[in-house]
């Protein structure tokens, strides 16, 4: 009698659990359905030229979120470029070089900085950042650099330029912390094999370290990348939020979250209502696309790896 209510426990629990894991997947569908759903007038009566305009008038009815998409992509691009190298060497160091006891020190302090709010960050950057690089970074820029078409224009202080920063600031200890947990997915055996061949501690980095990790720091950049695309507040705060199409990054621009969170308080007619839903559905579906391809990069790599040193 003992022996089938256990096994009844058993299947009990396995149902149990099998629902609460699809009903993650039922929630995210429902989600998908009724956006679509919302942003169907715009849809119909957009199609792709919603993608491609630049015109975005909510009196006169007319949407198009190509400065938006503009802005979410460049800011985002240009921030984990900035972020990958910085996170790279700091997971390297935590895990290759600095002392044991120094690197469990510092890994938990930048994974805090994970969990500071978006607006704490973007308050800093309105109130401290910005101010510096208008008075400082960009007038630099501008005389050093001036005949470029990226640093041309006027010193305003809330730009792009402002919103990459901000990005990157807030996306290096995302990356960080999950490089390093790569870096330490590296089997130990293949540290000392390389040094028995006479490796340098920078020659194994190089050649036994980082090559095996490099899928997993790849997902680890993805996955950083999805965090900046998907930031709304302290981008929000720092970018001057002008619906336009610049290549100078001292220009103000405009994001895709930005924008939903100026405006869909105000939207009053259902079209315009179903403008913002559908860049909402836009940015989901991408924000989707890049952490399920960066949890593949980094299954691929630690599925059948053993722990490293540190």
């Amino acid at each position: 009698m003992d022996r089938e209510k256990a096994i009844t426990g058993d299947r009990i629990f396995k149902w149990m659990t099998t629902g609460f894991a699809f009903s993650i997947l039922i929630i995210l569908g429902l989600m998908l359905f009724q956006m679509a759903g919302e942003s169907w007038p715009a849809l119909k009566q957009f199609g792709w030229q919603f993608v491609t305009g630049r015109d975005w008038d909510a009196v006169q009815g007319h949407f198009g979120a190509l400065p938006y998409l503009y802005g979410s992509v460049v800011s985002s691009v240009l921030a984990l470029l900035l972020a990958t190298p910085l996170s790279i060497g700091a997971a390297i160091f935590i895990t290759e070089i600095a002392p044991k006891r120094l690197g469990s020190l510092i890994a938990p302090l930048v994974e805090l900085l994970a969990a500071i709010p978006s607006v704490i960050y973007g308050l800093w950057g309105v109130l401290v950042m910005a101010p510096w690089l208008q008075s400082t970074v960009e007038p630099f820029l501008i005389e050093r650099f001036g005949f470029l078409p990226f640093f041309q224009g006027a010193p305003y202080g809330v730009s792009m330029l402002a919103a990459v920063f901000i990005l990157m600031i807030m996306v290096v200890p995302i990356i960080t912390s999950i490089t390093r947990e790569v870096l330490l997915a590296v089997p130990q055996s293949q540290k000392e094999a390389a040094i028995a061949l006479g490796a340098t501690r920078w020659e194994t980095i190089m050649m036994a370290v980082l090559p095996y990790g490099r899928s997993g720091i790849m997902g680890a950049a993805i996955l950083g990348l999805g965090r900046a695309v998907g930031e709304t507040m302290a981008v929000t705060m720092v970018i001057g939020n002008a619906p336009q199409i610049s290549a100078s990054l001292l220009s103000p621009a405009y994001t895709m979250p930005s924008v939903i969170a100026n405006e869909f308080a105000e939207a009053v007619s259902k079209l315009h209502t179903a403008a913002l839903m559908e860049i909402g559905l836009m940015l989901l579906v991408v924000t989707l696309i890049i952490n399920a391809l960066a949890r593949l990069l980094i299954w691929g790599v630690t599925k059948d790896s053993s722990g490293g040193a540190a």
